[in-house]
């Protein structure tokens, strides 16, 4: 009597990915609905003469200077971290933990470093918190902007820990990280230009 052949393994149902995936789009949503509010607010302001005869929106109050060297420092760090973090996708397929753990570690000290550049940013700027709307949106923003790098923190942290503790199998949860490090990328980005850059 002849047997059947076993029947195929059943696809991965990727439910960590496409959790991520929603999760992400749900905060790009989120970070999307804030700059719009701080677009209109912009567009809204009176216009005023410039030095230079140009005339510009009088949205940013008198005093607040913004420096964009420790944004673009956050900027490149950022681009950085998904390097790092792609490296850990990659040792992770291969097996190697080693640079898997190199490229968590990494990461997370980039993840540091951006709170730091943006504590760095508050202390320079010195915008008190109630006196505008300007100052009331900039901290919204980047407020927000501050609570997802430190959740990208503790998702870097959760998943290094899971993966080089022995679950090496299950490397679902690193690229899922990698995608939640490309999208946080890709709002800071859209933060970074309409906030720092345009202003």
């Amino acid at each position: 009597m002849l047997a059947l052949p076993p029947a195929p393994a059943p696809a991965p149902r990727r439910q960590l990915l496409v959790g991520t995936a929603f999760a992400g789009a749900a905060t790009a949503m989120f970070f999307g609905g804030m700059l719009a509010v701080w677009l209109r607010f912009r567009n809204a302001a009176p216009l005023k003469t410039a030095s230079n005869g140009d005339l510009i929106k009088d949205w940013i109050p008198k005093g607040v200077e913004v420096h964009q060297v420790a944004a673009n420092l956050m900027l490149m760090t950022m681009i950085s971290a998904c390097v790092m973090v792609q490296m850990s996708v990659y040792a992770a397929k291969r097996n190697d933990k080693v640079h898997a753990g190199l490229g968590f570690g990494i990461a997370a000290l980039m993840a540091l470093a951006v709170i730091n550049a943006q504590a760095f940013e508050y202390g320079q700027m010195g915008v008190p918190i109630r006196d505008g709307l300007y100052h009331s949106m900039f901290y919204a923003v980047t407020g927000s902007w501050m609570l997802l790098v430190i959740v990208l923190l503790i998702a870097t942290a959760v998943t290094a820990f899971r993966y080089l503790g022995g679950r090496t199998r299950d490397r679902e949860v690193v690229a899922s990280l990698a995608l939640f490090w490309y999208v946080s990328t890709a709002i800071y980005i859209a933060v970074w230009f309409v906030v720092y850059v345009t202003k």
